[in-house]
C-alpha cells in the first residue's frame, strides 16, 4: 500500500480536496499503523541501542528537560561518548509522568524509514517523523500550532485530541487504527487517558510558491551585476534611486522571462531527488552476493527509493533519491523496463542488452541501491 493511501484513505481525493486545507480524519488497518513502531519497539529503542541525544527529548508539564537528567557519558574503543540515553532514568521520569519524544525516527528505524521515503516521492516534500510516549492521565505539550502539516496516528492506548480554533474547536479521539491530518498552523492539544499512550507524527516540511519562486529569484541574482552599489544621495533626491532601479526592475523581469519553466521543473526535481537520506538496508549484503548474479537472479526494487528519469539528446539522468546516475542515452529504453517494473529476472532485461551488458547494468544498480537482490 502506498503511504498516502495508508495515512489518508483515497490519495486522490484528498490531494484535490483536503490537502493543506482542514482536518481530516482516516480509519486505517490498525495492525499497519501499529506495526510502525509499537510500544515494544519503543521499549527497544530505549534500553538496547544505545540511543544519544538529540534522539530522545522529554517533556514535563510543558517543559523540555534539560538532557542531563536522562543521559550519561561511555565510552567506545577508548573514545569517549556523551548525550547516551541512560535508560533507568527515563523511565524514572516517565514514571512521574513526563513524555518522551523520539525524534527523526525516520533516520533511524526501517518501518518510519520507507514510510516517509515512500510519502516524500508521492508528495514532492521533505517529511520527517517523532513518536510520542505518554504516561497515563498526562499532558506533554500545552495547546500549540505547528509550522508544518501533520499526520498523527497512534499505536498504543487512546489519546483525547482538541483540535480547532477557538468556538471551532474539535474533539478527537484517536486509537489505534485511526489517522488524523492537521493543516500548518492548526491549534491543538493531547491528553491521554487511562493507560499510556504511544502516537506517530509525520511532518510535511511544505514547499511552498513563496520559497520557490524566492530561489528562482536567488539564482537570478547571483551575478556580479547586482553587487554594486546603489548610488549614494538618494535619501535627500529619490530621483538618484528610482531612475536606475527601474533600468535594473525591467533587467531583472527579462531575466526572469527568459527562463523556461520546463527546465525549472527538472532542475527542481533533480535537486530534490539528489539529497535525500539513502536508505541501503541490505546493500552489504547484497554487494557480497553480486559475483553469483546470473540472468535467473531476481531483482527488486528497494523500497522507498526513486526511479526518475530525465532523457535529453546527450545523456540519461537517473535520480535515485539521494544521488544522481549519468548514462548513455542507449540505455534509456531498459532503464524504462527497470523504472515500470518492482520485481524481474536480469534476463528479463534482454531485449535491450546482450548478457555482458545486462549483467554490468544490474551489477551497478544493485551497488548504487536502487535495486536489490531476492532470494
Amino acid at each position: 500500500m502506498r503511504a498516502l493511501e495508508l495515512l489518508s484513505g483515497d490519495a486522490q481525493t484528498f490531494l484535490d480536496s483536503v490537502w493543506a486545507s482542514r482536518v481530516h480524519i482516516h480509519r486505517a488497518d490498525p495492525q499497519s499503523l501499529v506495526g510502525l513502531l509499537s510500544l515494544d519497539d519503543v521499549d527497544h529503542l530505549l534500553t538496547s541501542v544505545a540511543l544519544r541525544t538529540p534522539a530522545l527529548r522529554v517533556v514535563q508539564d510543558g517543559v523540555v528537560l534539560a538532557a542531563s537528567r536522562f543521559t550519561r557519558s561511555g565510552s567506545i574503543g577508548g573514545s569517549p561518548l556523551t548525550g547516551l540515553v541512560d535508560p533507568r532514568r527515563v523511565m524514572e521520569l516517565f514514571d512521574g509522568g513526563a513524555t518522551l519524544v523520539l525524534q527523526g525516527l525516520h533516520r533511524y528505524w526501517p518501518p518510519l524509514t520507507d514510510l516517509v521515503r515512500s510519502l516524500e516521492l508521492e508528495l514532492g516534500h521533505p517529511c520527517q517523523a517523532n513518536a510520542y510516549l505518554t504516561p497515563p492521565q498526562s499532558q506533554g505539550f500545552a495547546r500549540h500550532a505547528d509550522s508544518h502539516d501533520v499526520f498523527v496516528f497512534q499505536t498504543h492506548g487512546r489519546k483525547s485530541w482538541t483540535v480547532g480554533q477557538g468556538d471551532q474547536d474539535q474533539d478527537l479521539d484517536l486509537v489505534p487504527g485511526l489517522c488524523a491530518y492537521l493543516p500548518t498552523g492548526t491549534p491543538h492539544s493531547a491528553r491521554s487517558e487511562t493507560e499510556p499512550s504511544l502516537h506517530v507524527t509525520v511532518g510535511i516540511n511544505r514547499l511552498t510558491w513563496r520559497q520557490l519562486l524566492r530561489r528562482i529569484s536567488d539564482e537570478v541574482l547571483a551575478g556580479d551585476r547586482y553587487d554594486r552599489p546603489v548610488p549614494a544621495g538618494y535619501l535627500t533626491d529619490p530621483g538618484r534611486l528610482a531612475a536606475p532601479l527601474a533600468g535594473e526592475l525591467a533587467a531583472f523581469a527579462a531575466a526572469l522571462g527568459r527562463l523556461d519553466a520546463e527546465v525549472v521543473a527538472r532542475d527542481g526535481v533533480a535537486a530534490f531527488l539528489s539529497d535525500r537520506t539513502p536508505a541501503l538496508r541490505g546493500g552489504l549484503t547484497d554487494r557480497v552476493a553480486l559475483s553469483c548474479l546470473q540472468d535467473s537472479t531476481g531483482l527488486a526494487r528497494r523500497p522507498g527509493v526513486a526511479c526518475v528519469l530525465l532523457i535529453d539528446d546527450e545523456r540519461l539522468r537517473v535520480l535515485l533519491g539521494d544521488r544522481e546516475l549519468r548514462m548513455p542515452p542507449r540505455l534509456s529504453e531498459a532503464m524504462t523496463f527497470v523504472r515500470d517494473h518492482q520485481r524481474f529476472r536480469v534476463g528479463d532485461l534482454s531485449a535491450w542488452l546482450d548478457g555482458a551488458s545486462r549483467l554490468v547494468l544490474a551489477r551497478r544498480l544493485v551497488r548504487e541501491g536502487l535495486l536489490r537482490i531476492e532470494p
